[in-house]
C-alpha cells in the first residue's frame, strides 16, 4: 500500500472511532500495514479530530524504529506483535469501547453468544493477562489471546480488533461491542437463587390488606 494512502486511512479511521463512540479524546490507537516491514500508526497524545497524514508515524515491525519528531503511540509494540502473527492481518484497532471494557475489567472470557460473533470474531473471546501500557508483557499477551480470533479483551484495559483491512477491523469492533452487551445482559439475567426466597403471592396479599383497603 502507498504510505500516504495508508496514513490517510488511519486519519479517517481515528475520526470514525470517535464518531461511533469506540474511543474518547486521545485514548486507543489505530494502525495499518504498509508492507511486510512497516506499518503506520496514530501518534501519542493527539486528538483524533485534529489528525493529519503528517501526524501519522511509520514504524518498523521488527525493531519499532521510526523517523521524525512525531512520537508514535506507546502501544506500537502491541501492533507490531500482532502484525508478526500473520501477513493476512493488515489493520489493528485498539479501543476503549464501553461494553467490551466492562467485560475486560471483569476478566471474563466471552463464550459463544451469537452467530455474528462466531462468523466474524471466532468461537470465543479471550482475555489477555494484565500488563502495564506499552510493555512487552501486554503486547505478547494480547497477541497470544488473538490467535485464531479477530478480537481480544485486555484485562482492565480495553480491546484489540484486527482485520484484513480497516473496514473489517471496524466491523469486528462493532460486533465485539454488541456481543459484550449481550453477554452482560445474559449474565445479569441468570437465575438468582435468592429470587426463590421471595413469595410474590404473599406480597400481593399484604398489599391488598394493608394498602388497598381490603380487610
Amino acid at each position: 500500500m502507498d504510505i500516504q494512502q495508508a496514513k490517510q486511512i488511519v486519519c479517517d479511521a481515528g475520526r470514525k472511532l470517535v464518531k461511533e463512540g469506540l474511543v474518547a479524546r486521545t485514548w486507543g490507537n489505530i494502525s495499518i500495514r504498509v508492507d511486510d516491514k512497516t506499518f503506520v500508526i496514530t501518534p501519542s497524545g493527539r486528538t483524533y479530530e485534529a489528525l493529519t497524514p503528517d501526524d501519522i508515524v511509520e514504524v518498523r515491525i521488527e525493531d519499532l524504529n521510526y523517523e521524525g519528531s512525531v512520537k508514535p503511540s506507546s502501544e506500537k509494540g502491541l501492533h507490531a506483535e500482532v502484525y508478526k502473527q500473520s501477513s493476512e492481518i493488515n489493520a489493528v484497532v485498539h479501543t476503549h469501547q464501553m461494553n467490551a471494557s466492562t467485560v475486560a475489567a471483569a476478566r471474563r472470557e466471552v463464550p459463544h453468544v451469537n452467530e455474528d460473533m462466531a462468523r466474524l470474531i471466532g468461537p470465543s473471546i479471550r482475555v489477555a493477562p494484565y500488563g502495564l501500557p506499552g510493555t512487552g508483557k501486554l503486547a505478547k499477551g494480547t497477541a497470544a489471546a488473538l490467535k485464531g480470533r479477530k478480537a481480544a479483551l485486555m484485562a482492565n484495559h480495553g480491546a484489540v480488533c484486527i482485520g484484513k483491512d480497516m473496514e473489517e477491523a471496524f466491523d469486528v469492533s462493532r460486533t465485539l461491542e454488541a456481543v459484550c452487551e449481550e453477554y452482560i445482559q445474559q449474565e445479569f439475567m441468570k437465575e438468582n437463587p435468592e429470587v426463590k426466597k421471595f413469595d410474590p403471592a404473599r406480597m400481593h396479599e399484604i398489599y391488598l390488606t394493608k394498602y388497598a383497603g381490603r380487610s
